[in-house]
């Protein structure tokens, strides 16, 4: 099953040099699903000619909001809603969770607690209790119509959304290991409107591990049962 990663992003060029950008995340963590990849950098207007382009996609995260005036974001849109009508298989992660639920007449904004960093606890539906690496401020305050929530934390309302049975997003980022989020705390403290105290809090719980085995088999099941019908 071919796999069109859609980066919305790209990683600051001091981390990308170890970690590599979100494309290279991905593959390394899905390494193991017996999936192949396929690369569009949307920030950068180079968008897949039709969604029967690739077996599945999968759109990633973004230092950019949903709602901000860029020129990829309106066609990244329209190519969702192409997708969601032809039932085509999405994933989408921290920005792509945002976008498509905004697409799809969703409703996202600066979450009113401010800034959620590293490790975090959810409840998904499927694998019960899950701990997940997350970096964000906005978030889906809103559902579209026929989606629903199957994941949730203390934090985050609608953590995790489920679009039939051929979409299913997630707020938090599997694909974020804890030595990523470390240097992340590293090259970003003092930066933007990152509260010292959230960077430190984020920085310690990088000692305790997070599930990224396992969601990387969730998001591999998903993508091969959506194949098989």
């Amino acid at each position: 099953m071919n796999i069109g990663i859609l980066q919305c992003g790209h990683m600051d060029s001091s981390v990308a040099k170890r970690f590599g950008d979100f494309d290279d995340m991905f593959k390394s963590l899905l390494t193991e699903q017996g999936l192949s990849f396929q690369s569009f950098d949307v920030v950068h207007m180079n968008l897949p000619e039709s969604v029967e382009v690739c077996d599945g996609w999968l759109l990633t995260g973004s230092k950019h909001g949903v709602y901000e005036d860029h020129p990829f974001i309106s066609p990244l849109e329209t190519f969702i809603r192409s997708a969601h009508a032809a039932q085509r298989p999405m994933v989408g992660i921290c920005f792509g969770h945002q976008v498509i639920a905004q697409a799809l007449g969703g409703r996202v904004e600066k979450f009113s607690g401010g800034w959620g960093l590293g490790r975090h606890s959810y409840v998904l539906e499927g694998l019960g209790q899950i701990a997940l690496n997350t970096w964000h401020q906005d978030q889906v305050v809103e559902m579209p119509s026929g989606a629903r929530t199957i994941g949730r934390s203390n934090f985050c309302m609608h953590a995790a959304l489920a679009y039939g049975n051929h979409i299913l997003t997630l707020q938090p980022h599997p694909e974020f290991s804890n030595a990523l989020i470390t240097e992340m705390v590293k090259t970003r403290r003092g930066t933007k409107d990152y509260p010292d105290d959230r960077m430190d809090q984020a920085l310690t719980q990088t000692a305790k591990p997070v599930d990224q085995a396992r969601l990387a088999q969730y998001l591999g099941d998903f993508f091969k049962r959506t194949q098989n019908g």
